[in-house]
This record gives structure tokens, C-alpha cells and sequence, in this order.
């Protein structure tokens, strides 16, 4: 396993480096001719060409879904035994360096988070690991690429903690950490050394900020909810839209035009976060800018970036809604950067309370904030953006901004924008071990199906027969159309079932009666359970969505699963 974890990091190291090296030449070589003094009218055609050259390429080639890398690597744990097609070691890579390289407004990270965690679901199946260890292994690539992608591996662990809800035992932790230590040191030897955003910190945590730090976190938390309400309002528009072309015209339109007027929306937004990091002042921070209709017009930098935060969830789900492919990462990063500095300069134009609030500093707690907030990940908010930028000494307001941040949004959203679609149909895995294990179990699991049945027509000399050649003790009645009438128990008819004179006179249709209640082939396990535990009963029909019988689930049967299941998850 350890080998496995050091391979896992190693690998998704090399494949984070790569998309990054090709996003950067790609962007290179479309932009670096582009004027600083007017707008570029190419903004307008290089992200429908790349949306579109995407979109062919999952549909021609890769032939299979590949968004919301995130979500995929969930339900793989929850409902696919951790197994992750092959093709998403390397399909994401291309797919989001074509998107991003001609401007999608979208994140690489994801991608690179799906593409380990496929790398390490991969290696484990080569050598015949048991799911539990599969699990791991995901974990390690999902792990792996946040410590590589980013140089941060404490943000790699806590990403797997919060945001794939792993829990940390002693069993996981050391290969965990393999994973992480040995990309990020990877991505260091072949990278360099420095942080990803470099900057100078020079901020000197004092107690008369906390009320600015404390309101930052709500502001935080409060983009949060609209960038997350707003991504799955847009999505849900994407999703009426059944033609690939009608998609790409919508979503290459809403982007090409966006990134037109407000040419920071181009690709990560990488460049803008960098620049208000690092400027020294007013003059640095104009530049921010250059290449759009604004240029010149340096009253508008506070009216440009305050539009910029409420267009970027446009841009960010048309590029996916379109046939791109990218994550939300970058976005997080890129709005609380954005939001962090707007919410300083207004603070500051104001002189509140007489207090100066250094405009870099808070564009950095802001990047915290907005990742705590739309990831429901607090912890991997505070590291990642301390490792991100070496601001290691600002952790006492990057814990304030990262909790009330969180604890805003969970007011309204109980889940991540990743495990929100799964939570809805109860497929999520979560630190609560008896739903995590009910999650893992699926009907077909603990269901008996019958190839023998009754009909209400049906003799009692008939209905013997049938019951001395099986081992069942309750039996479904059937219409001519295979749709569940009721069940007959053998308990219910054992006083007179030998009674010979009876074999000819009675009828299955007055022996029978109605279950309890009755199951479907679409209910979750969760549900099934409380069903056991409201009506007392032992054994339920399940049915599908037309009434047809499908099998019988028996509670003495889920409670043996259960059993097993508990004590795997429980071994290290």
C-alpha cells in the first residue's frame, strides 16, 4: 500500500505538471500579441472555438461523461466500489487544457483531482486490492493532486478529510501523507521552490481587526451561497438544452462575451489574483484593467472588479454548461481574491472604525473564506491558502475569516457544491458511519429474487407443490402482467396446508394478504430501513416503478450486511 500511495503521488505529480505546462503554452500562443491599452475582439472567438473542440473531443473520443470531476470521484466511493474508468487518467488532462488554454473560466484543479484519484482507482485494480484499499488509493490520487497542483500537502490531507469525507484513521493516514509529501516535493524539485502565488508577507495579526475579519467571513460566506445557488440554477438551464450545439452556442455566447468586456474572466484568473497579491499600490492595481473597455477609466477598477465577481458564476457554468470541462478550485481562489480586496478598499474609503486593512492581506483571507465556503471545507481553506502563499503567520485570521465563512453558508446549504447533486439522491458518503454504510449498500446487494410465483387463481394442492421444492417461507402473488397482487405466507397457512380435502376447495386469492408495505427498485437503503423499523416487519416486496415484483429484501439479511460492512469499514 505504501509503495502504491508513493507511486500514486509520484504519477499525479508528473500529470498536474503537464496540464499546467500545456494550459500555459496553449494561452501563450493565442495572447501573448494582445494590446494592454484596448479591447481584443479574439476574446470573443477563442473560447467558442475551445468549448467546441472540447466538447468534440468527449463526445468523439472519450465518449463518456467527464465533468464535475469531484462528484464523479464521490459517487465512485459510494456507489461503484472506488472504481474510476481508465480513460479518466487521461481524459480530464486534455479536455480542461483545451478549455482553460482558450480562455474557459474555469479551474484545472478538479481535472487533476479526478485524473490521481482514476490513477490510484487504476493502480489498486492492477494488483487486486480489496475495495477498502481501492477507497485509499482514491484518496491518495484525490490527495495527491491538491499537495502537487498546488505545493501544499497539509491542504491535500484536509481536502481528502472534508471535501471526499474520508475518515482519518491510523490505517490511512501514512499512506495519505505519502501521497502528499511526495507530490508536492515533486512538484518543488521540477517547479522550484517558491510558493505558488508569491508575495510578500508582512501582516501583523492585531485584535482590533477581528470585527473585519469576522465581517469578511460573512461576506464570504453569503458569495458563497450565490455562487453555489447560482451554479446550480445555470446548470439546471444547461440541462434542458438536449443538443450538444445548442449548448455550445448558449454557453460559447454567454463567455465570448463576458470575457470580452472583462478580459480577467479569461481562463484561471490566475494573473488578476497575482496582481492584487502582490501590487503596491494604486498604480499596480490598475493595471488589472488593461486590455478591456475600461482601460483609462481608472475610477471604474472598484465598479470593474465588483462586476467581474458577479459575472465570474456566468462564465464559470457556461464554460462547463457549453461541452467545457473544468472545476470550480480557481474560481474559489479567484472570486475571494477579488472579494477579499474589494471588501478592504470599500473598508478603507470609509476609514470604518479608524482601522487600515492592508488591500493584499485581504485578498488573501478572502481567497480562504470563499474556498471554505463554497467547499464546506474550513480547514482546507486555512492550509491550503497558508501553503499556497507562504503566509504561514496569518493563521489566527485565516482560522476567523475560514469559520465564519462556513458557518454562514452551512446556515443555508448543508452541503459542498460537489456533494450536493449526491446528497439529493441519498448517494453520499458522510463521516456518519451508519449512513456512510447504508450508502455503500445497494438493493441488489440484499435482495432474493424468485423465479417461481402464484397467481390468485392458484389451488392450495398447487401452492404445496411449489413450497416443498423451495427454500422460501414467503411468496408473491402475480397478476398476468407480473405486477405484484399480494404475498402469501407459509406461516399463515401451515395449520391446514396438509389437510388433502383442502387442495381442491381453496384458492391462493383467499389465503393471501398485502405486505406491509411495499418497496421500490428506486428506494435507498436509508429508506429502506426506516421502513423495516416503522411497519415491524421482516420481509418486504420490492417493486419497480410500474408495480412489477422484482424480489423480496429480508431485514435479517441487511442486518448481516451491515454487520460485515461495519466491521471492514472498522478494521485498519
Amino acid at each position: 500500500m505504501l509503495i502504491l500511495a508513493f507511486v500514486v503521488g509520484v504519477l499525479t505529480a508528473f500529470a498536474g505538471l503537464f496540464l499546467k505546462w500545456l494550459i500555459s503554452q496553449i494561452q501563450f500562443v493565442l495572447t501573448n500579441q494582445f494590446s494592454i491599452s484596448t479591447s481584443n475582439f479574439l476574446y470573443l472567438i477563442y473560447p467558442v472555438i475551445g468549448i467546441f473542440l472540447t466538447s468534440l473531443f468527449i463526445r468523439r473520443v472519450v465518449r463518456d461523461d467527464i465533468g464535475h470531476g469531484v462528484t464523479k470521484i464521490l459517487f465512485a466511493i459510494a456507489r461503484k466500489q472506488s472504481n474510476i474508468k481508465v480513460h479518466n487518467t487521461w481524459s480530464s488532462v486534455i479536455a480542461s487544457a483545451i478549455t482553460i488554454g482558450f480562455g474557459g473560466s474555469v479551474g484545472a484543479e478538479a481535472p487533476i483531482v479526478l485524473t490521481g484519484s482514476a490513477i490510484g482507482s487504476n493502480l489498486g485494480r492492477m494488483f487486486h486490492m480489496s475495495s477498502k484499499q481501492l477507497m485509499l488509493l482514491v484518496g491518495c490520487g484525490a490527495a495527491g493532486a491538491v499537495a502537487g497542483i498546488f505545493k501544499a500537502p497539509i491542504a491535500g490531507l484536509a481536502f481528502v478529510l472534508e471535501v471526499l469525507m474520508m475518515d482519518l484513521t491510523m490505517g490511512a493516514l501514512v499512506p495519505l501523507l505519502v501521497s502528499c509529501v511526495t507530490a508536492a516535493s515533486v512538484t518543488y524539485a521540477l517547479s522550484g521552490w517558491g510558493a505558488v502565488f508569491e508575495c510578500h508577507i508582512d501582516y501583523t495579526f492585531a485584535a482590533s481587526r477581528i470585527p473585519a475579519d469576522i465581517m469578511l467571513g460573512i461576506a464570504c460566506g453569503l458569495l458563497s451561497l450565490y455562487f453555489t445557488r447560482m451554479t446550480n440554477g445555470l446548470e439546471g438551464i444547461f440541462r434542458k438544452l438536449r443538443s450538444p450545439y445548442a449548448k455550445l452556442v448558449v454557453g460559447g455566447t454567454m463567455l465570448s462575451v463576458l470575457i470580452y468586456l472583462f478580459p480577467s474572466l479569461y481562463g484561471e484568473g490566475y494573473e488578476l489574483i497575482e496582481l492584487l497579491l502582490n501590487g503596491k499600490g494604486e498604480g499596480d492595481w490598475l493595471t488589472a484593467l488593461n486590455r478591456s473597455l475600461f482601460y483609462g477609466h481608472d475610477y471604474m477598477l472598484l465598479v470593474y472588479l465588483s462586476l467581474v465577481i458577479l459575472f465570474k458564476v456566468f462564465a464559470s457554468t457556461a464554460t462547463n454548461g457549453g461541452g467545457g470541462c473544468g472545476g470550480i478550485f480557481a474560481p474559489s481562489l479567484f472570486l475571494g481574491c477579488i472579494c477579499g480586496f474589494v471588501f478592504s478598499r470599500v473598508w478603507n474609503i470609509n476609514e470604518v472604525f479608524g482601522i487600515y486593512l492592508p488591500e493584499n492581506r485581504y485578498a488573501l483571507l478572502g481567497m480562504c473564506g470563499l474556498m471554505s465556503g463554497v467547499m464546506h471545507a474550513p480547514l482546507t481553506g486555512i492550509f491550503l491558502i497558508a501553503e499556497l502563499t507562504g503566509g504561514y503567520q496569518m493563521f489566527m485570521p485565516l482560522m476567523i475569516v475560514s469559520v465564519c465563512a462556513y458557518l454562514t453558508i452551512i446556515t443555508f446549504e448543508p452541503h459542498s457544491l460537489y456533494a450536493m447533486r449526491l446528497a439529493r439522491r441519498g448517494e453520499l458518503i458522510t463521516h456518519n458511519k451508519d449512513r456512510a454504510i447504508l450508502t455503500l449498500m445497494n438493493m441488489d446487494s440484499v435482495m432474493d429474487r424468485y423465479s417461481k410465483y402464484l397467481t390468485p387463481e392458484m389451488t392450495l394442492g398447487e401452492v404445496v407443490r411449489q413450497i416443498s421444492v423451495s427454500r422460501h417461507n414467503v411468496f408473491p402473488v402475480l397478476n398476468a402482467d407480473r405486477q405484484l397482487v399480494a404475498v402469501l405466507y407459509i406461516d399463515d397457512i401451515r395449520h391446514f396446508m396438509f389437510r388433502t380435502e383442502l387442495y381442491d376447495q381453496l384458492r391462493v386469492n383467499g389465503m393471501m394478504v398485502q405486505p406491509a408495505a411495499r418497496l421500490s427498485t428506486q428506494d435507498e437503503m436509508e429508506g429502506v430501513v426506516r421502513v423495516f423499523e416503522q411497519t415491524g416487519a421482516w420481509t418486504l416486496p420490492v417493486v419497480d416503478s410500474e408495480g412489477r415484483f422484482v424480489g423480496f429484501i429480508r431485514k435479517s439479511r441487511v442486518f448481516t450486511m451491515y454487520r460485515q460492512m461495519l466491521a471492514d469499514i472498522s478494521t485498519e
